[in-house]
């Protein structure tokens, strides 16, 4: 697939400056422009790689001004980063999505399936599935019975999906996913062990969400657990029963919150990151990697540590731990001089 630079800017809604018809077959690292590549340049600590490098075509804020003499054409944008998604977007649609169903797969009785739909090899639906239209099942992926799958959902080869999960349009889950998994329901007995406490109810997906690779949603003991729509999940995170994450909110790696905690829209948590259950996080929180939330926590708020609290306080707190020894040393003398006295 090949695009001249005056195409490409078109379709980002950016200005050209430069050669417009430069020819660009191939998106690169800015650390790897090479001919026929285009890159782009969001963070300021690259942009020496756009002196030494010749990709062909680059990227750049509308108000960005070079320092130095530049061979490759520009591409002015309000917004690089999100540019780049459109523009990866463009050359991935050269991979033809597949469609049909290979006979080595197994879809149970009473499911319905839309059209153009995919079911990879030894793929295993359920009964009474109900599969919107262009949706994609891959290779060794599971929808157990009475699940439900909206239009354009792409299940990724291996994830596994139990029954009755619920999953609306336009979303991605990765391979090695797990959803709808019992939820860590367990009561102790006058044995000393533990009796397992049934788990009846389910996941509940809403549209554009993306859940990642080997992450676990828990099913719900009663009700739902759900994802509201927008949400991202990171690789390697857990959802417990009950679990409610709200709109547009993004959680990276290792992050996991416990049962029925709740989690507002728009918030960001950041890698390994713990949420205590039956606690909730308001909207547009917040939270700094590794960090272990323990209480409620109010919207607009920024957390750090563990136990996390106000990240601004918190990295005071780190100024004055970094000089415990010193400050420990100070008091002593102190103590020793009034005692002298």
């Amino acid at each position: 697939m090949q695009f001249t630079a005056g195409e490409i800017a078109k379709i980002l809604k950016g200005t050209v400056e430069g050669n417009p018809d430069a020819l660009i077959w191939k998106p690169c690292k800015i650390e790897e422009g090479s001919e026929g590549g285009i890159t782009f340049l969001a963070n300021p600590k690259y942009t020496h790689y756009i002196y030494e490098k010749e990709a062909t075509a680059i990227i750049v804020r509308r108000d960005f001004t070079p320092e130095q003499p530049i061979k490759s054409t520009l591409i002015r944008v309000e917004n690089p980063y999100l540019c780049v998604a459109r523009l990866l977007n463009m050359f991935n649609q050269r991979t033809k999505p597949p469609c049909g169903r290979s006979w080595r797969s197994s879809i149970g009785r009473h499911t319905h399936m839309g059209k153009k739909c995919y079911v990879g090899a030894y793929a295993v639906v359920g009964q009474d599935v109900v599969i919107g239209d262009n949706v994609k099942i891959y290779p060794q992926a599971y929808i157990g019975d009475r699940c439900v799958i909206a239009d354009n959902t792409i299940v990724y080869a291996g994830a596994k999906l139990y029954c009755d999960t619920v999953v609306g349009k336009n979303c991605i889950i990765h391979s090695g996913a797990v959803i709808g998994a019992d939820g860590f329901g367990f009561a102790p007995n006058n044995q000393g062990g533990y009796d397992k406490i049934d788990q009846i109810g389910n996941v509940v997906i809403e549209d554009n969400v993306e859940i990642g690779a080997n992450t676990c949603i828990d099913r719900a003991t009663m009700g739902h657990t759900i994802i509201r729509q927008g949400t991202k999940l990171d690789n390697l995170c857990q959802l417990a029963h009950n679990v409610v994450i709200g709109s547009n909110t993004v959680m990276a790696a290792q992050s996991a919150v416990a049962g029925s905690g709740k989690v507002g829209n728009n918030c960001v948590i950041a890698g390994q990151v713990g949420i205590v259950g039956h606690i909730d996080v308001g909207d547009r929180v917040t939270i700094a990697a590794q960090s272990g939330v323990t209480n409620s926590v109010k919207s607009d708020s920024t957390l750090l540590g563990s136990p996390a609290i106000d990240g601004a306080k918190q990295k005071r707190n780190y100024v004055y731990t970094r000089n415990m020894e010193a400050l420990v040393h100070r008091i002593e003398q102190l103590e020793k001089i009034v005692k002298e006295k």
